[in-house]
């Protein structure tokens, strides 16, 4: 499903150049078209998508026009995990051949059931979306409809419209305006930059001939029963009228295009729709290359003001938390060292002089953690893993391999980087077991390969089957979930084993003290030391500087608008890296110095604490999808969130631990002790 760029992000998502004012948009790889004047410029249809749902259904299950030979394009695996079923449909486009009110087809009458199913997907906000030489369909709303935005450049645009009434009008009549741009004078060749398409609502009137001037589609249908040919050529009634409709013409479209002269049709049972279209061609200067930029800069959803604005906040937390880490750490630190060697270089004084604060713990500060050893071996792994794939897709997403051209191109590419990122998984886990002194190196190596991918896979399984139980195409079928199982067994497992091997070949982590084989008592600590307030307060201070780009990246991820500030990104998630380890550092300092050495799981914890404020933030953003209190929505967000918030755990909680883990071995290599 289309949120599944959310697992994505899954993990991750979460959250070079930094290119935010870039005047283009590079698609590498990707080619243009030229085309010829009169060629064919095929048209494709994809899921029908709505925010309320995160349902997305087969565009074919409701009464459309369908073309004569039905063609599923093939979708990448990314494409079919995010929903998209992009197919083939009927509408003729030609380049440079304006046309004005063609008639596509005449459906059948809608009987009870349908004409209910078509009611329910207009009032859930369901969208088209179309797509012409891989550009998707800008939305242009006509005036009537209230409510609405004029343009629109992401989500498609809607399949109807509820007015002040409570009736719903399904739009019927489609204005497609396509700019081209001619890149070589010299050359007949037109590359289309551009595609948007205005919808309408038309009652429309069979024009004047056989059947006389503006005939109702009632009466068209009587005269077409009445016909021989209908019974004789054996053909369904839609068929026929469409035919005749042909011959006699519609009136609702004005001669110029410039106006719809009929009032808007209503859904009711037993209504037959007509659908027609324009097509309008215009000159334009923009070039292909930067054709993207009015689907991504113009879009009001992430006004370059804000990020800039995020970012600056987000600096400024950083500058001021590192001039607290100058002040507090640097400063005392280095009075703390001199202090230490002063005292053990003067054997006269070190008889008289006790030790105190934080090399007082020298001997149990790198004791192995006490509770789950394995486990923690494990989410280090797990973490390295997941930092991996999120910088790995973040930098490809910024220099443009991975892009909104290329759909599913993000999520397909995250999951294959986090395929291939078993390897230092396996070497990080294995090689801190070995220093922990482990014995049973393969169910480590076993458990950092599945817990986090096999807790993910399940929770998918378990989404999946509600998916397909409510028949739409976010859920993935049954051979591509063989697929996803056979890249993890086959391929990320086998790595980790790969990674692990060389991680146990590798000589110990050496530490500057030595362990005492008995550690010592833990003295009582202050209110303000205990471990939940310092997990708590640890992740607010991050959070605080990454909050503002949630935002954006969460409504790309449920709103179906388009995200491309992967410089931002970039920036963020650097700045929220740094300052989860400076403040793991400063509360690893100012723990040490109370004589508590129980610092691994304290720390990794408390770095991974940003996943906590994730979550609930995620639960605030919630009502912005204007679902139903309880619904499959509400499983499938906060299913997702939770996968998502879990990633962010124990991504930054490995930050969290390294930076301590450095911070550990420096201080202490710094000052002699026995």
């Amino acid at each position: 499903m289309r949120c599944l760029n959310s697992v994505a992000v899954a993990g991750a998502g979460a959250f070079l150049g930094i290119l935010p004012s870039a005047d283009a948009f590079y698609v590498p790889g990707i080619t243009a078209h030229d085309y010829e004047e009169g060629e064919a410029v095929a048209l494709k249809v994809n899921s029908l998508t709505s925010i309320k749902t995160q349902l997305p259904i087969d565009y074919y299950k409701l009464p459309f026009c369908r073309p004569l030979k039905m063609h599923r394009n093939r979708e990448n695996l990314g494409e079919l995990l995010a929903g998209d079923k992009i197919m083939d449909s009927p509408y003729d486009i030609f380049m440079l051949k304006s046309t004005n009110c063609n008639v596509l087809c005449a459906t059948e009458q809608m009987i009870e059931k349908v004409q209910k199913r078509v009611n329910r997907v207009i009032e859930h906000g369901y969208h088209h979306n179309f797509i012409l030489d891989n550009l998707p369909g800008a939305s242009q709303i006509n005036l009537q409809v209230e409510n609405m935005p004029a343009t629109h450049y992401a989500g498609g645009f809607p399949m109807g419209y509820t007015g002040p009434d409570g009736k719903n009008f399904i739009f019927n009549h489609l204005r497609f305006f396509i700019d081209y741009h001619q890149a070589d004078p010299n050359f007949a060749g037109y590359r289309v930059v551009k595609f948007a398409v205005e919808p309408f609502s038309v009652n429309h009137r069979v024009g004047k001939g056989k059947f006389g001037s503006g005939a109702t589609i009632g009466s068209l249908k009587e005269k077409a029963l009445s016909t021989k040919e209908l019974w004789q050529d054996k053909i369904s009634f839609s068929e026929k009228v469409t035919e005749l409709i042909e011959k006699e013409g519609v009136s609702g479209c004005s001669p110029d295009g410039n106006a719809i002269t009929q009032p808007p049709l209503e859904v009711t049972e037993g209504k037959a729709v007509i659908y027609t279209y324009d097509v309008v061609w215009q000159s334009s200067e923009v070039r292909w290359a930067t054709r993207w930029d009015v689907y991504l800069t113009e879009n009001n959803m992430v006004p370059a003001q804000v990020h800039w604005f995020a970012i600056v906040n987000s600096i400024m937390v950083v500058v001021i938390l590192s001039v607290m880490i100058a002040i507090i750490l640097v400063r005392n630190l280095r009075r703390d060292i001199a202090g230490y060697n002063e005292v053990l270089s003067d054997q006269e004084r070190q008889e008289d002089q006790e030790e105190s604060g934080w090399k007082l713990v020298h001997s149990d500060v790198f004791r192995p953690p006490q509770t789950f050893p394995m486990i923690f071996c494990a989410f280090v792994g797990s973490g390295v893993q997941i930092m991996t794939a999120t910088v790995s897709a973040i930098l490809l997403s910024a220099v443009g391999f991975l892009n909104p051209a290329r759909r599913g191109s993000l999520l397909t590419g995250l999951l294959v980087i986090f395929m291939l990122a078993g390897s230092p998984a396996g070497y990080c886990a294995a090689r801190l077991y070995k220093t922990f002194k482990g014995r049973q190196w393969q169910k480590c190596t076993l458990t950092t390969a599945t817990l986090f991918p096999g807790v993910v896979f399940l929770f998918f399984i378990f989404l999946n089957t509600v998916l397909v139980f409510f028949h739409t195409t976010a859920s993935v079928p049954f051979v591509d979930i063989l697929i996803l199982a056979f890249m993890w067994c086959c391929v990320s497992i086998p790595l980790v084993f790969f990674g692990a091997y060389f991680g146990y070949r590798r000589d110990v982590i050496e530490f500057p003290t030595i362990t005492s084989k008995i550690s010592r008592a833990i003295p009582p600590s202050i209110w303000i030391m205990d471990p939940k307030i310092s997990i708590l307060c640890c992740g607010l201070l991050p959070f605080a500087a990454v909050y503002v780009e949630l935002f954006f990246i969460m409504t790309s991820m449920w709103m179906g608008q388009y995200y491309y500030l992967f410089g931002f990104a970039l920036l963020v998630f650097s700045i929220s890296v740094i300052t989860t380890g400076l403040l793991c550092m400063l509360l690893l300092y100012y723990q040490l110095c109370t004589e508590d050495y129980r610092w691994w799981w304290r720390m990794y914890s408390s770095a991974g604490s940003i996943a906590l404020y994730v979550f609930l933030y995620s639960c605030w953003w919630y009502p912005q999808l204007q679902a139903k209190k309880f619904s499959v929505t509400t499983i499938i967000y906060f299913g997702y969130m939770s996968i998502i918030s879990w990633a962010v755990f124990l991504m930054m909680g490995c930050v969290g631990f390294y930076s301590c883990f450095w911070f550990t071995k420096t201080i202490y290599g710094s000052i002699k002790v026995d």
